[in-house]
């Protein structure tokens, strides 16, 4: 990826229509960003990824599922952050507030980085620089790396997640007949593997398989979140029993790296997939 500077216009072949940004690997599209979505204030909007597709062309990204519509493909939802709700949906606290696109600050078919602004109730409160890019793996497999580096410019300290649910990076995946088999070096199934911090998770189908890493030391320190009944999905805990805090000016930063396979993967294979994410080597 190379910089933009700023004066220039965004480049045509980018996008689809305002306001989406597609992704490639190899001349494929894998990924569209949506980064003005339109949505009610109601949902607590921000930027997301969907669809997300295998290099065999199958979605592995879910859109505002029936029951849980502010589910938005790959995003970032926290419940909470100083008192206001940046996740959305019925019986959450108010008002709500919406990351809003600032700028970009580079701009590539592999990738893009980008400011936001974390607003509710007229008050600035979080300045966000998320950095997406597109990644080979070797055939049938590539991955999405994305980073999140969330900084505090309310001037005192403020908390983040917590208080009714984890909140940070979440993957939500399609609906399915059967729910995906989960999975990491240290168990099997759900109940295994939720709220437990992992160097890697795994969700496997038929169809397709996501390997989860995370690829900095306090990411994989965080506890996943993984649901495999309705709205399944994965996500990477910023906090659980209580709110970070984040003192003033200071940045909170996440990242995690995904792998986009087409059909099942099994634990040896996952295990191998993760190395390369995290550059760790491999754990099974």
């Amino acid at each position: 990826m190379t910089p933009v500077s700023p004066p220039n216009p965004p480049t045509p072949s980018l996008t689809r229509r305002p306001p989406h940004t597609v992704l490639r690997h190899e001349n494929r599209a894998v990924g569209t960003y949506v980064h003005r979505p339109q949505l009610p204030g109601t949902f607590a909007p921000g930027p997301y990824l969907h669809p997300v597709r295998t290099l065999g062309g199958v979605t592995v990204t879910g859109l505002r599922p029936a029951e849980h519509p502010v589910c938005l493909g790959v995003s970032m939802a926290v419940p909470e952050v100083a008192g206001r709700d940046f996740r959305g949906g019925p019986d959450r606290l108010d008002p709500r507030g919406s990351q809003r696109h600032l700028s970009w600050l580079l701009r590539d078919p592999d990738g893009f980085v980008e400011e936001l602004s974390w607003t509710a109730g007229g008050r600035h409160l979080l300045l966000e620089r998320r950095t997406v890019a597109v990644r080979g793996l070797g055939a049938g497999c590539w991955a999405l790396d994305f980073t999140s580096a969330l900084t505090n410019v309310t001037g005192q300290e403020i908390g983040i997640g917590g208080a009714g649910g984890a909140g940070g990076f979440f993957w939500t995946v399609p609906p399915r007949p059967e729910p995906p088999h989960v999975f990491s070096a240290d168990g099997e199934g759900g109940a295994a593997v939720h709220a437990r911090p992992a160097d890697w998770l795994a969700l496997a189908t038929d169809d397709w398989t996501l390997v989860f890493a995370g690829a900095t030391g306090d990411t994989r320190a965080d506890p996943w979140c993984v649901r495999t009944g309705e709205h399944a999905g994965v996500g990477s805990a910023l906090a659980r029993r209580r709110p970070l805090p984040i003192a003033p000016a200071d940045t909170v930063t996440r990242r995690i790296v995904t792998a986009v396979a087409d059909g099942r993967l099994d634990r040896a294979a996952a295990a191998r997939i993760a190395g390369q994410l995290s550059g760790k080597g491999a754990t099974v």
